[in-house]
């Protein structure tokens, strides 16, 4: 046998050990022979069940095989617990390393019979077994390697399924706010609807905000004519035209709403006799100017105002008597035109 094939024989056990130590990275399972001899080196130790052999964190300077029994290993962070049984080892780093911190919270599930081996009886064993506490340490180093590879594949994983759960959340805050911009709004007009103008009232309450203090109420003059006479899509046309002139009135803190058929309201935060009054013919005269315009089909019908100054004291129903009130007393003076509650002072 020449010296090549010598070598060729001595390397092929130790690449077949190595490769044994590969397949055993993730259980890390002694032989027979390896369990001989770190009994014959390590201390043997008896452990009760529910007893913790160390905690995550703790400095640690010995490794432990286990013999008989189950250990538990808590690596925390919501991370998968490992189970250890018989032939397994755990701790190694602690070897290795002076001062090693724990990574994980080692417990034992039953009793335990354990061989336990400082820094001082791995040194003994590698200068009787180089070559056997060489492969040892091969196995140590790979296993620690895959160890760091499968956690951050694991919090790959988490960031992925963290970004999937923060996008299915923006996703249905989105849904969320849409549907309810949907049940505020009327769908014609653009407008709040009566349900967002209470939801608006309600949260001015919560909220400690302060409460508007003028209100109009606004019906169209002859609406019904509109519908017969031309159809409701031209009726529908009409209401959007008057939501466009009421959008365009109403400040930036105040609310435009449809409430129902041809009746809209406007809510205005700071509102006097004055404001309500030029607010009201404003609207009049917009809507004067599309009825100037040529309109074989209606674009717009004359509408009647009731104006009121509400009193925070009071609830929405009270403020809407006072504004229909005002409003009837328009519609029965002819319409197309402003109106306070009969009898009510209007003064602020």
């Amino acid at each position: 046998m020449n010296s090549n094939s010598a070598a060729s024989v001595a390397v092929e056990p130790e690449s077949s050990i190595a490769r044994a130590a590969m397949a055993e990275i993730e259980h890390p399972l002694l032989s027979s022979g390896e369990l001989a001899l770190f009994a014959r080196f390590g201390r043997p130790r008896q452990v009760a069940a529910g007893e913790t052999l160390f905690r995550r964190g703790e400095s640690g300077g010995s490794m432990f095989v286990i013999i008989a029994g189950i250990v538990d290993m808590d690596f925390g962070e919501d991370l998968t617990i490992k189970y250890l049984g018989p032939g397994e080892f755990f701790g190694e780093m602690g070897l290795l390393i002076d001062g090693h911190r724990r990574n994980a919270d080692a417990r034992a599930s039953t009793d335990l019979a354990l061989l336990e081996l400082g820094q001082g009886d791995f040194q003994q064993m590698v200068e009787h077994a180089p070559a056997q506490a060489t492969l040892f340490l091969r196995r140590t180093i790979m296993r620690v390697v895959s160890s760091e590879q499968a956690l951050m594949r694991q919090l790959r994983r988490r960031n992925h399924d963290l970004e999937a759960a923060l996008d299915n959340l923006y996703c249905t805050s989105h849904l969320l706010s849409h549907t309810e911009e949907l049940v505020r709004t009327d769908e014609l007009t653009g407008l709040h609807n009566r349900r967002g103008l209470a939801l608006y009232l309600q949260e001015c309450r919560h909220l400690g905000a302060e409460l508007p203090q003028g209100l109009l109420l606004i019906d169209c003059d002859c609406f019904k004519r509109v519908n017969d006479q031309h159809g409701h899509l031209a009726g529908d046309q009409v209401l959007q035209a008057v939501a466009e002139i009421l959008r365009a009135v109403v400040p930036c803190d105040g609310l435009a709403c449809r409430l129902g058929g041809d009746e809209f309201c406007l809510l205005l935060p700071v509102a006097d006799r004055h404001t309500l009054e030029h607010t009201a013919g404003a609207i009049l005269q917009s809507v004067k100017a599309l009825l100037e315009q040529p309109q074989p089909v209606p674009r717009i019908c004359p509408v009647s105002i009731g104006l009121c100054l509400l009193d925070p004291d009071q609830d929405w129903s009270d403020w809407y008597a006072h504004a229909d009130n005002a409003l009837y007393e328009a519609k029965r003076l002819g319409g197309n035109r402003p109106q306070w509650p009969p009898g009510l002072a209007a003064a602020s």
